[in-house]
């Protein structure tokens, strides 16, 4: 019994569906690649630090001129001579940069290093001399800056890159290149979990010979699980949980797919980090919390009386002790004062006899 192949529409449809690449690049073993072209905002982008770049080279070359014609004779410097430095540094700056840089840097810019993009051949080889002298005239000459009718050139220009199936410019067109995406674009999924049924067992796993390159491998293969066909998933699936178990105990208590048994093993291993992360920044915090960002620390308080601790008196010999002071007793009532003797009425005496004399 033999399998049939898939209808090549079937396939070429299933690519489409599974992969972002839109170049219509095939490599010599006839596998198409999965590389993006870059369109026209990628392009404006990198073109804008290209000008940037090409404006401090002009600089540089501005001062070197300088100091060149301030060491010439001064009858030799005329404006002839000006003219023709003048237009020998705008090619330099204008078609020698671009050429330069692309046979340096292997079809990259400054500023097409910087948004991820680099030029090839229509056929996806590299870029060679002629194609890049080609593109960087006709861009000079029609697109930037544009010197034969500039206004009509530039909406000519931004037409082209907007209708064509690759996103190609007029200097793409005439020299048979084509600029690419270096960078791959990734879909963001999230950390896989234990099923409810081995969330138990996950959480008695010894994970301690789990090394960092194991774990990446299952966590690639199951954010890219949906790419693959069968028998290839299937057959790299039991690989990778082969490897795992081999360094994991104990072993699953039920059956199931391979990649339900990645998926909690992978799971608990994240949450085993989350934890020790967060104890992590906990000691910290409490170690160090002027250091902890949104950290606030909380006012020094005086301890309370009764929590302050005791002091014991130090011992003193008996003979030299000092005697105690007195222990304040009970108040002493003491009865109040006699009021003074109010002032009566006065006493009448009777008259003293003759003869004597009454006393003073």
């Amino acid at each position: 019994m033999s399998a049939q192949p898939p209808s090549p529409a079937r396939t070429r449809t299933a690519g489409r569906t599974a992969g972002w690449g839109d170049a219509g690049l095939v490599s010599g073993e006839a596998v198409e690649l999965d590389v993006r072209v870059a369109r026209l905002g990628s392009r404006v982008l990198a073109l804008l630090l290209d000008v940037l770049a090409q404006l401090v080279v002009a600089a540089a070359l501005a001062v070197l001129v300088a100091l060149l014609f301030a060491a010439l004779p001064f009858e030799v410097v005329d404006a002839a001579l000006n003219r023709a430095t003048g237009t020998a540094a705008m090619v330099l700056v204008l078609v020698g940069y671009p050429v330069f840089m692309e046979r340096v840097a292997n079809g990259r810019t400054l500023g097409k290093m910087a948004v991820g993009l680099r030029v090839v051949s229509a056929d996806g080889g590299p870029v060679t001399l002629r194609q890049s002298l080609t593109r960087a005239l006709v861009g000079v000459a029609v697109e930037w800056p544009g010197l034969i009718l500039p206004l009509l050139s530039w909406a000519v220009g931004v037409t082209v890159m907007l209708t064509d199936r690759r996103g190609r410019r007029l200097g793409d067109l005439v020299a048979g290149t084509l600029v690419v995406h270096t960078r791959t674009a990734s879909t963001w999924r999230p950390v896989p979990t234990a099923v409810p049924p081995l969330t138990g067992w996950a959480y008695t796993l010894d994970l301690t010979r789990l090394d960092d390159d194991l774990a990446l491998a299952a966590r690639t293969y199951l954010a890219r699980v949906h790419q693959f066909a069968e028998p290839a998933r299937s057959r790299l699936a039991r690989g990778l949980w082969a490897e795992v178990a081999a360094v994991t105990t104990p072993p699953p208590p039920l059956a199931a797919p391979e990649t339900v048994y990645l998926a909690a093993v992978l799971g608990e291993r994240h949450r085993r980090a989350m934890a020790r992360l967060h104890r992590t920044r906990a000691t910290a915090a409490a170690l160090w919390p002027e250091l902890t960002p949104g950290a606030r620390t909380a006012p020094i308080r005086p301890p309370a009386p009764e929590a302050m601790p005791q002091r014991r008196p130090p011992a003193v010999h008996p003979a030299t002790a000092a005697p105690p002071p007195p222990q304040p007793g009970p108040p002493v009532v003491r009865p109040a004062a006699a009021p003074p003797p109010q002032a009566g009425p006065p006493v009448v005496r009777p008259a003293a006899a003759s003869g004597e004399r009454p006393s003073a």
